[in-house]
């Protein structure tokens, strides 16, 4: 099966959707304290981390890319279909120019061992296309590998390599899997999909997009479930529950089986019926059960997972109003207005992420590495909130040989907005503070920025 490259619009094979019927309970998520900047931001720069957590196949940088697999029944009980997916983003690879273009070259080795010999081996070298810079630099998933074969029953290793073909640059991850038998009755895995076609018996092609991520931006998209049935009764149906992380019931409701021959479902739920966070799926139909992990987050680039941490971490983007409308709002209205923001704040519609806020979580991580003050987060610093809001100074000088003792003084410039900032160290210790006159001119021009944009 070919890679899979994304259009800036999904299209959903909708006419095989089996929307479900019941009603689900909404419950509020992240609420409390405010959250620790200490926990929070680690967790927001290490996504690859949070998809190891939910058991898939996951590394993180120079080349990151997240993957799994996922299994099917085949005619006979002594061997099993193995679905491989690997989501990568274009930004991760090398492009260069070729003709009217770019491309990029990778290539996957998925190798899986049982008893420390090789017993199976899938090996593929790709290319990827774009016409132009700005899709060779597009950091959300851009690029899905897959691949289907039949393996045996029973546990192995898998090992997960990518490699850029032009640079060299290659990661690697593996995890034991155990390949499960299907014996006639029962249901298969859990797969969560982009597009699907459910296959009429078990010999058909498997037509399918895996979301390999298990992944749906919050209050955006609809999250696809693919699930097979075996030896099931015709009338039979399907039931889906959906947990957060602390196992509490956020929502459940029913889905018909359907097909003559190899029965299935194609599960469809809505961007209005699942809650932000990690989440776990159980379907279950005649005494079997299965399962797959699921994530509903802001973005797939940053691991933000809770209400109020998002919130918590947009301190600085202005909007305070449409701020304040999502923290005060019951969770059924959230999604609604998330997508009010997101439009209101996306300088650039046309494309799949909204630049305003990818630039601003950048800035976040380069700011809470450069400017950590004894001890408090860099992102928190006065040094970091004008880097954060107003971007990288000018000049910089360093003024403290003109002082005595302990004190010391850096000044930033910046020349478009006309602005000098001192940041003082009164102390010695390294705890840099805006001085009140630069506090006024600074929170001025931002106020002018803002009014602006």
């Amino acid at each position: 099966m070919a890679p899979w490259r994304f259009l800036p619009v999904r299209v959903a094979l909708a006419a095989t959707a089996a929307a479900l019927v019941a009603c689900g309970q909404w419950q509020r998520v992240g609420t409390g304290n405010e959250p620790d900047p200490s926990v929070v931001l680690p967790r927001l720069f290490d996504p690859a981390g949070l998809y190891t957590g939910m058991g898939l196949l996951a590394h993180g940088p120079p080349l990151p890319f997240v993957g799994q697999l996922r299994y099917l029944a085949t005619p006979t009980p002594d061997s099993t279909l193995v679905v491989f997916a690997l989501s990568l983003a274009n930004n991760s690879f090398s492009f260069r120019r070729a003709g009217d273009g770019f491309e990029a070259r990778y290539r996957v080795d998925l190798t899986l061992r049982r008893d420390g010999a090789v017993a199976r081996r899938v090996s593929s070298e790709e290319t990827v296309r774009v016409a132009s810079r700005d899709e060779a630099v597009r950091a959300d998933e851009s690029v899905i590998f897959q691949q289907v074969v039949r393996l045996a029953p029973g546990g192995y290793l898998a090992t997960v390599a990518v490699r850029d073909e032009f640079t060299g640059t290659q990661t690697r991850t593996e995890r034991a899997v155990t390949v499960p038998r299907f014996t006639g009755v029962g249901l298969s895995d859990l797969i969560p999909v982009y597009e699907v076609a459910p296959r009429p018996d078990f010999e058909a092609p498997l037509q399918v997009l895996v979301n390999a991520r298990a992944t749906v931006p919050y209050g955006m998209d609809t999250l696809r479930l693919y699930v097979e049935a075996y030896g099931m009764r015709a009338d039979g149906s399907l039931s889906l529950s959906v947990f957060d992380e602390r196992g509490g019931e956020v929502w459940s409701g029913d889905a018909p089986l359907q097909g003559e021959g190899l029965r299935s479902s194609v599960i469809a739920l809505g961007p209005d019926r699942l809650p932000v966070g990690r989440l776990r799926l159980v379907a279950r139909a005649g005494g079997d059960s299965s399962s797959a992990p699921a994530l509903v987050s802001f973005s797939d680039q940053w691991a933000i997972t809770n209400f109020d941490d998002v919130l918590f971490l947009l301190r600085y983007f202005g909007q305070e109003r449409a701020i304040g409308r999502l923290r005060d709002a019951p969770a059924s209205e959230r999604p609604g207005l998330w997508r009010e923001f997101l439009r209101a704040t996306d300088p650039n519609p046309a494309t799949p992420e909204n630049e305003a806020l990818e630039q601003y979580f950048r800035r976040v991580l380069v700011a809470n590495t450069r400017f950590e003050e004894a001890g408090e987060p860099g992102w928190l610093s006065d040094r970091g909130e004008v880097y954060i809001t107003l971007g990288e100074p000018d000049e910089v000088f360093d003024l403290s040989s003109d002082f005595q003792g302990a004190r010391r003084i850096v000044r930033w410039n910046y020349f478009t907005h006309r602005l000098t900032l001192d940041f003082v160290d009164e102390t010695g210790f390294g705890r840099f503070r805006m001085t009140p006159a630069s506090r006024s001119e600074y929170q001025r021009v931002l106020n002018s920025v803002r009014s602006r944009g």
